[in-house]
């Protein structure tokens, strides 16, 4: 997707790329928003879902808009806390220090993951498990059946 709102900003990654692999995109009311999954490595249930306007803060939306974003957000959340075995956590973080458009990052959390119980952007705990992450990855396509099912209702909602 590249940006196609008047207010794109052509220095942001977010305004003219995916920003990942997209796993959901829909328009609503005029406002536009996606859900991709981050290549973060050594967290395989990291997703981010992305206003599609170049946009700050969630201040800047409307009040209808603000709520079709946090019920994005939780979708995902709902989404990967269904995964097995459960994470010990869901972290949510909007931050846009560096890069300064709307976007929320949903990642699923486990304690054996090689920065629990510190965020991801940390240092690292202990070394990375490639077999569990392996095994987490593979549930990932159910997890994001389960997201795109649940962004659709609220699109048309």
């Amino acid at each position: 997707m590249t940006a196609t709102h008047a207010n794109a900003n052509p220095d942001c990654p977010l305004c003219q790329t995916e920003g990942g692999r997209l796993v959901w995109q829909g328009a609503r009311g005029g406002a536009l928003l996606r859900v991709i999954h981050a290549d973060e490595a050594g967290f395989p249930a990291f997703y981010r879902v992305v206003w599609g306007a170049h946009v700050a803060e969630l201040s800047d939306l409307s009040e209808s808009e603000r709520q079709w974003c946090m019920d994005a957000v939780m979708a995902v959340e709902l989404a990967l806390r269904a995964l097995e075995p459960a994470p010990a956590k869901i972290n949510l973080a909007t931050l846009g220090n560096m890069v300064p458009h709307l976007h929320w990052h949903v990642i699923a959390r486990f304690a054996e993951d090689s920065h629990f119980p510190a965020p991801v952007w940390a240092a690292a705990q202990r070394p990375r498990d490639a077999q569990r992450e392996a095994a987490l990855a593979a549930q990932l396509p159910a997890a994001e059946a389960r997201m795109q099912a649940a962004l659709e209702r609220l699109r048309t909602a």
